[in-house]
């Protein structure tokens, strides 16, 4: 079965509810129930792929071919789209992209599912350690040991990485922020490290009538999800959408701009 894989860089802050409150955040992000990880579902995923090719002009019958109907299984499996890099502050220059072990695994997996090479060798890392281009490190007020001698390793994960962002001088900018940490310490960034919102209903007379909390995926997350064709040519179609305009929106709160990915297509036989 011929696939393909979807980079997505958060453009925008990324809302994709769990539907259900978690501590005083009243609207957290959906999360992997084993890992914890951010995740946006597939059915979410493939929704909006639905939106975008009918606003891209796809006739509505070879939308219903692709992405199938009530009584009716359409032509493409959609993947959830999982974390691969979560961008997080840092007192030892801009943000860093972060990311860990188990992580990279994964997506050496699924890279490989969809007939992709990976290209890297997946490194451990000792907890309080970190695998990055630079010396000291500071992630928000966590401080990090640097691993010496990894540099030949990191440059593999770098080109991989970078052949899932869509903008060629954003993906330039891995070279000195990305940064491999362990998969307990990721865990803890991953859990509760994200961004929470306070938003606010005012009523007619501007007060508050309902004060709510709201967790979201900051802008340059990166996110992947894998596409798999039932039926020859679907895969052709769903590349046609964004060949234009290589942009998806999901998740809540469209209107005050969030929910924006930019897009970038991975498949088997092309380059970056």
């Amino acid at each position: 079965m011929k696939g393909m894989m979807l980079g997505m860089l958060a453009e925008t802050n990324i809302h994709s509810g769990a539907g259900r409150s978690e501590g005083f955040v009243d609207l957290p992000v959906a999360r992997e129930a084993v890992t914890g990880y951010p995740v946006i579902a597939g059915s979410s995923l493939k929704g909006a792929l639905r939106d975008t090719a009918r606003e891209s002009g796809l006739d509505e019958s070879i939308c219903k071919s692709i992405f199938g109907t009530e009584d009716r299984a359409g032509d493409i499996l959609v993947s959830d789209a999982r974390l691969l890099l979560l961008p997080v502050r840092s007192l030892t220059g801009p943000y860093k992209w972060i990311t860990c072990p188990h992580i990279l695994e994964r997506l050496s997996r699924d890279l490989k599912l969809c007939g992709l090479s990976d290209g890297f060798e997946v490194v451990s890392v000792e907890k309080g350690e970190a695998i990055w281009s630079g010396d000291h490190l500071f992630l928000e007020e966590r401080e990090f040991r640097r691993v010496d001698g990894m540099d030949e390793k990191l440059k593999p994960v770098r080109a991989a990485l970078e052949k899932m962002i869509l903008h060629q001088k954003t993906a330039s900018r891995l070279d000195k922020q990305l940064v491999i940490i362990s998969d307990d310490d990721f865990q803890w960034f991953a859990s509760y490290g994200l961004p929470v919102a306070a938003r606010n209903r005012l009523d007619e007379n501007k007060k508050s009538k309902n004060l709510w909390y709201e967790e979201s995926l900051a802008p340059d997350t990166l996110m992947y999800a894998m596409v798999f064709e039932r039926r020859d040519g679907a895969l052709k179609r769903l590349k046609s959408m964004f060949q234009d305009n290589p942009y998806l929106q999901l998740g809540g709160n469209e209107t005050v701009g969030m929910g924006w990915f930019a897009v970038k297509i991975l498949e088997k036989g092309e380059g970056r």
